[in-house]
């Protein structure tokens, strides 16, 4: 059943429509929540929606409970490959929790927050944008660490890190769903305006292994990975000393050590190599550039260090 969560009058007779998916069977109160689309430039869960839905629609006998899919909150940004919403110039995930008297974009997504609240569980899909790609992982907030990691530890990601709270964070989605009781993971994976086919099918291992957890899936599910668990570990950011064309040598998601070789900024002019692009630390390489147009200063990769390292 698709339903209209929230609307909009906009110019031209034209309307701003954010629509759910439910999908419902068996007698269980749970309810799973998965949001994708807040920023127009982030495909991934896009594909992961269609996964979802599809496969719980060829095996509905074994849902009990329901799942609510929301493909699209900002759909004005995906149909213009825009992050933030056209025409505002501003990024939806800085105007949480909305409100009712304020702006178009305010009473929106009151509303939005209105329909996912009683959520069991929420499921807030990102992804990186143009110019770094990252491994599937899921980013927490220090104050809301004891409640989530264990539901996140079901999601088939290979990094969880646990990160000091900002204010900015106070008016994202998950932020304000989490502060209302209805548990958020917040997903990040992937490059921007790119699906990265491999990572969404490991994505939805997850998301059914969480829902077998929450006993509203009866179906197989398969073995998940252990992921690393980033408390308070320190971060290595490797930034370009020179402007070119970075060309990695190393398997992203690799574990590497300080100094090694892991790319070049070529000089495509005077066709030489400006720069060799050592890693500052040892680690997992958890974000790598993908975008190759580089400045100096420029984010090239970040390296999750070991933990007595950090420590």
């Amino acid at each position: 059943m698709i339903e209209t969560v929230a609307s909009a009058a906009l110019a031209v007779n034209e309307n701003l429509i954010i629509r759910k998916r439910r999908i419902r069977h068996g007698d269980s109160p749970m309810r799973l929540s998965f949001v994708t689309g807040t920023h127009g430039d982030e495909l991934e869960g896009q594909f992961l929606a269609y996964l979802l839905g599809s496969f719980l629609d060829a095996h509905i006998e074994q849902l009990d409970g329901t799942v609510d899919i929301y493909p699209a909150l900002n759909p004005m940004g995906i149909d213009s490959i825009t992050r933030g919403i056209p025409m505002f110039d501003l990024d939806m995930n800085r105007i949480f929790p909305g409100t009712k008297k304020g702006t178009m974009m305010e009473v929106v997504c009151s509303s939005i927050i209105d329909d996912l609240l009683g959520s069991d569980v929420c499921i807030d899909v990102h992804s990186s944008n143009i110019f770094l790609q990252e491994i599937p992982q899921i980013r927490i907030s220090v104050p809301t660490a004891e409640m989530l990691v264990p539901y996140a530890k079901m999601m088939n990601v290979d990094l969880i890190w646990v990160h000091e709270s900002a204010t900015v964070l106070e008016s994202t989605l998950a932020h304000t769903l989490n502060m209302h009781g209805t548990k958020t993971l917040v997903v990040e994976m992937g490059v921007g305006m790119r699906i990265t086919k491999e990572y969404c099918y490991q994505l939805f291992e997850g998301i059914l292994n969480l829902m077998k957890q929450l006993e509203m899936w009866h179906g197989e599910v398969s073995l998940v990975r252990e992921p690393i668990v980033s408390i308070n570990r320190q971060v290595g950011f490797v930034n370009s000393d020179a402007a070119g064309i970075f060309v990695p040598c190393v398997p992203f998601g690799s574990t590497v050590k300080k100094s090694d070789h892991i790319g070049d900024v070529l000089d495509p002019l005077s066709s030489k190599v400006v720069e060799t692009v050592q890693a500052v630390c040892d680690g997992l390489l958890f974000t790598l550039r993908e975008y190759p147009v580089v400045y100096g200063g420029s984010l090239l990769a970040r390296i999750l260090m070991p933990e007595e390292e950090s420590a």
